[in-house]
């Protein structure tokens, strides 16, 4: 059941990638992995159309994003519905898969989870680009929310080229007003598992039902996997602080600071300046303080003269999908 049949059905395509990027990763995540590519109704092999990469938020995959939703529209249909009434261009999009053992991925390469940023840009792009005859230099680009946005935003920062544009939504940064407060919710939730990361994975992963907090201190503990690794650690887990007082061990908070990117504005200026686009938004009340990171991002790339738009609105960081009415015709119509 769609919720609208007033628009042409473009298709989603089920494929299925082989990857040898992610072979032998260090969580033992599965290298094969299912890939979903919509097209436009009326799509043919010899229409070239660009390329948009969806990077869902944390949590999701490309095949959440596909997926059937009782209330709203999933991404497809949302597709099916701005191309129909010519808000949005024809384009081709590919939802990859890119979960992984701790909860979630930011799409970048780590020693803790895998090479996720060579995926997208050796495999996946290509691959898809050769099957359905699009995208191509100047004319790919990637969007994304909350993890996803950070992905987006990371891609843009360090790859402007590769990518002819990006829209972060709510993406992760401004890691002091992010992070911090999540690291305090996580050392309380350890605490109930005697600060044991296997321990509170354990439950985690066979409880019948989890709470919010648990949900948030997974997610906090899981970055320690991505922006710091450990590989004697608990998938490969290793947290910023001292687990009794919670003060920040300085070389380790470091680390987790040269992946935020509102702190990356200049060591990337080049790569962002390669870009055709760049779109950030965010909620203005977000619950993860995330508006906080985009305003200062936005105000260094305002202060070296990066091409950009950042737009607030009025709302948090939950159901926010209805952001793509407005970012993705700004995305294609740029390619």
């Amino acid at each position: 059941m769609r919720r609208s049949r007033d628009y042409a059905e473009g298709t989603v395509h089920r494929l299925v990638h082989n990857s040898d990027v992610l072979a032998n990763n260090p969580l033992g995540d599965p290298a094969r992995r299912e890939l979903h590519v919509w097209t436009p109704a009326g799509w043919t092999e010899g229409e070239r159309l660009p390329l948009l990469v969806d990077m869902p938020g944390w949590g999701g995959s490309g095949m959440g994003h596909t997926n059937w939703k009782n209330i709203g529209e999933n991404v497809p249909e949302r597709l099916d519905r701005l191309v129909g009434s010519g808000a949005l261009g024809r384009v081709v999009v590919a939802f990859p898969d890119c979960i992984t053992r701790v909860g979630g991925n930011q799409y970048i390469n780590s020693a803790g989870t895998g090479r996720y940023e060579d995926y997208l840009i050796q495999e996946i792009v290509p691959f898809v680009e050769q099957r359905f005859n699009c995208g191509g230099e100047g004319r790919r680009g990637c969007f994304g929310k909350s993890s996803g946005g950070y992905g987006a935003i990371w891609h843009a920062m360090h790859h402007g080229g590769f990518w002819a544009v990006a829209a972060c939504n709510s993406g992760d940064m401004g890691f002091d007003a992010l992070q911090l407060p999540e690291m305090y919710v996580a050392l309380d939730v350890l605490r109930g598992h005697k600060m044991d990361v296997k321990a509170f994975f354990d439950h985690f992963e066979s409880a019948n039902k989890v709470t919010e907090r648990e949900r948030h201190a997974r997610m906090f503990i899981a970055m320690g996997a991505h922006f710091d690794p450990d590989p004697s650690g608990y998938l490969n887990i290793r947290l910023p602080c001292d687990l009794h007082t919670a003060e920040r061990i300085p070389e380790r908070w470091a680390n987790w600071l040269s992946y935020d990117p509102s702190l990356l504005a200049d060591e990337c200026e080049a790569s962002l300046r390669r870009l055709k686009g760049l779109y950030m938004d965010c909620g203005d009340h977000d619950q993860f303080r995330i508006h906080f990171g985009m305003r200062r991002l936005h105000r260094e790339l305002t202060r070296l003269g990066i091409d950009h738009v950042y737009e607030e609105y009025d709302d948090n960081h939950t159901d926010v999908d209805y952001r793509m009415d407005i970012f993705l015709p700004w995305l294609v119509q740029r390619l």
